[in-house]
């Protein structure tokens, strides 16, 4: 089969590298063109655009740069033609995937869509959308089938991919000793893999370090920038960085500060206690909050429909809340009570294969349409 994937973050990215891994297990012919990054490329086929070059956070920042996508999606187009692929696969990234979605199911091309658009936070009536372009969606959250129930749309509920990831992870038992850390506690900095949120979040995040002296605090960096990009925030602080060693960094923290998304979930799965912050430009937020319509922005509080971890949003992500929530996941009762939260959340997310599971439903499909 020629499977066409279009993933455009760096979450995208590693689930798509894992659910290509499981098509080539199951399906000994299969060949790969993708937009991606270097997750995928590690599963061979034909790498055709950076997620770097694609990823655009919050309604602002995405008109500053409409003219980047939609050259980006008319390149996308012309090339899922040029290919002829058996289906495309479409990972997350509903602004860009849902108009490929369009496109491809109007061109006779079979969709199937993997880890399921967040249509439940905003303008839900996008479902009705889904049900004409998509044919098959899989969803990683226990609450999306019931969404999607309501609005008369059977899915699939696969699991969760970051339980694949986080399941074939094999600690580096030397990790503290090759990064120079010592027996202080460390603290985690995630503050996400696009531009615009590390720019906005890492300087609140490094903030708190002096007050935190008996700590040494390392940032998880992305793998699309490089050392320099990110001494301009940490200047003489002492700060480790490190690159592509986030579940190793995850498996040796103490506590963790986290940008709002994916990672969120990661961290809480680690059962690594963590405050999560986020910051958005003032239109989009003012934007988002008339029009999100969901209690939370963390996937763990959000799976969970409680507050488990501390959300810091806008003018709370700031050096005095940020440090006061820290200390209080260092050590006592709240940190005790997020671990035992997260010991629901392990069980409520079940087990891992989601990849495995996702690529036999794919097969199934195409094997009988």
């Amino acid at each position: 089969m020629r499977y066409y994937l279009v993933a455009g973050e760096a979450s995208g990215d590693l689930h798509g590298a894992n659910l290509m891994k499981a098509l080539k297990h199951q399906d000994a012919h299969a060949e790969f063109r993708y937009y991606g990054g270097e997750k995928m490329q590690t599963e061979g086929g034909e790498l055709r655009k950076h997620y770097a070059e694609m990823a655009f956070m919050g309604f602002t920042e995405v008109l500053l740069n409409l003219r980047t996508i939609l050259k980006n999606m008319k390149a996308c187009k012309a090339d899922i033609l040029a290919y002829c692929p058996d289906v495309l696969i479409l990972i997350d990234f509903p602004g860009f995937n849902l108009k490929i979605a369009e496109f491809a199911s109007q061109n006779g091309i079979k969709v199937c869509y993997y880890i399921s658009p967040k249509v439940w936070a905003w303008n839900q009536k996008r479902v009705l959308k889904i049900k004409k372009i998509v044919d098959r969606l899989f969803c990683i959250l226990p609450f999306e089938v019931d969404f999607y129930k309501e609005w008369g749309m059977e899915v699939d509920y696969v699991g969760n991919p970051l339980l694949d990831e986080i399941a074939q992870f094999k600690p580096d038992l030397d990790f503290k000793n090759k990064q120079g850390l010592n027996d202080k506690q460390i603290i985690a900095l995630l503050p996400g893999s696009r531009k615009q949120e590390i720019e906005r979040l890492l300087p609140n995040m490094l903030s708190v370090t002096d007050s935190f002296s008996d700590c040494h605090f390392v940032v998880a960096a992305a793998p699309n920038f490089d050392a320099s990009y990110y001494q301009q925030f940490i200047g003489a602080k002492n700060i480790t960085l490190v690159f592509g060693q986030t579940y190793d960094l995850l498996h040796v923290a103490t506590s963790a500060i986290v940008a709002s998304g994916t990672a969120t979930l990661e961290t809480a799965l680690f059962h690594v206690p963590q405050v999560v912050v986020y910051r958005g430009g003032t239109i989009s937020i003012a934007i988002a909050r008339m029009l999100v319509k969901i209690k939370f922005i963390s996937l763990v509080n959000l799976i969970m429909d409680r507050q488990v971890v501390k959300e810091l949003i806008q003018e709370d992500c700031n050096t005095v809340n940020i440090a006061a929530e820290l200390a209080l996941i260092t050590q006592g009762p709240y940190r005790k009570k997020m671990m035992d939260d997260y010991r629901q959340l392990s069980d409520k997310m079940g087990s891992a294969g989601a990849s495995e599971r996702t690529a036999s439903l794919i097969l199934d499909y195409l094997n009988n349409n």
